[in-house]
């Protein structure tokens, strides 16, 4: 099947029960057995749910994965992933990584003797030379957040390869739509579901998608272990999110262009991150590995001033400042002071997130109007 027709019907069964195509919301802890383990495949809801199951299987289908499991949010799928790993063991990961990652390394899993090396993964000499006989795991984030870097996760599955390594891609900004991990070498893919997978800002989840067994059994394991699962209301909204994922992300992508073109011209902003640009870093990679450059758009105004971005991101209408992206709705944020906060001002400049950078989700409205709402808020 093609992709749009994949995120229509691929993992998805009628109901057994009555036929109906739209996956039922399974809202029940637990289920009637007929005798002590003989049940029709569900005993718990933390273990089981029919609803989550049927976006386990779509997410599987999407990524041309195996497996997918799903977590109450991005950051439990991070959690369950790290907790493959015991004391001593190291992780490489990027030096521009999504503040919430950086969080939970640094401040909950570094405290647990695992170590953390973060890098410029554009450069896959850097990384190769963190390896050790320590190293378990790389942790590939394309694009990255907020200055939207790309990683070859090729090459990073090459020297995986090489040191037998695991290879960990978050999809989140890119989607199965622009960018299949798994197909590129990786062994885990996860998402942050909340974001363009569920696409309208109404529900907080996570997710792993794999194809080797092994894997998926010790990640089951922590899933239903650690319990950090959804409730079926919640895979219920995210099933019907996936079935327009290529409707949108075909408009994100045409807005998300237009916006960085626009902006580029434009004579009070200094500079543009946009991986579609050929002078972008890692321009090429992101040609093979994606299909499109997505519509996350992050900028610096000339001054490079912070009261000066502050402004605009307060005079803006359309695009609202709030957490998050990937939803429907243009949005804006402050990556200094909202989502990498958690990131030390020092660190911050090295990986070079300016303390000004504004970063916009750029959403599927009419992009005159988008255009429109920047043009004002520059002016």
């Amino acid at each position: 099947m093609k992709f749009g027709t994949k995120a229509i019907h691929a993992g998805i069964e009628p109901d057994p029960t009555t036929g109906a195509i739209m996956t039922p919301i399974y809202q029940t802890s637990t289920y009637v057995q007929r005798s002590p383990g003989d049940h029709k495949g569900y005993e718990y809801s933390r273990t089981h749910n029919p609803t989550r199951t049927q976006l386990q299987n779509a997410l599987a289908a999407l990524e041309n994965g195996k497996h997918g499991l799903c977590f109450s949010s991005g950051m439990a799928a991070v959690d369950a992933i790290i907790k493959m790993l015991k004391p001593g063991d190291e992780v490489i990961s990027t030096n521009d990584l999504y503040g919430g990652s950086y969080r939970i390394f640094t401040k909950v899993f570094q405290n647990y003797g695992i170590k953390f090396h973060f890098t410029d993964m554009g450069d896959l000499t850097k990384v190769e030379s963190l390896v050790n006989e320590n190293t378990r795991m790389i942790w590939v984030e394309t694009p990255t957040n907020p200055l939207l870097n790309i990683i070859d996760i090729k090459g990073c599955a090459e020297i995986a390869k090489k040191h037998k390594l695991l290879v960990v891609a978050d999809n989140t900004f890119a989607t199965p739509y622009l960018q299949t991990p798994l197909d590129l070498g990786a062994d885990i893919v996860m998402h942050s579901l909340t974001k363009y997978m569920g696409g309208h800002s109404d529900v907080v989840m996570g997710a792993i998608v794999v194809k080797d067994d092994d894997l998926h059994q010790q990640l089951a394991f922590i899933q239903n272990s650690c319990g950090a699962t959804p409730g079926p209301q919640d895979c219920f909204l995210v099933l019907r999110g996936l079935k327009t994922l290529h409707l949108r992300m075909e408009r994100h992508c045409q807005n998300g262009r237009q916006v960085a073109e626009f902006l580029k011209g434009h004579v009070k902003v200094e500079k543009v991150f946009w991986p579609g640009f050929e002078e972008h870093k890692n321009h090429k990679v992101a040609q093979e590995q994606m299909s499109d450059f997505g519509g996350m758009v992050s900028f610096v105004l000339k001054g490079d001033k912070v009261e000066d971005a502050v402004s605009v991101l307060e005079k803006l209408k359309i695009f609202t400042l709030a957490e998050s992206l990937g939803g429907v709705e243009s949005l804006c944020g402050h990556p200094a002071s909202m989502t990498h906060a958690s990131i030390p001002a020092e660190e911050r400049m090295k990986a070079g997130l300016s303390e000004s950078l504004i970063r916009l989700s750029v959403g599927v409205e009419d992009i005159e109007d988008l255009l429109s709402d920047l043009e004002q808020a520059l002016r």
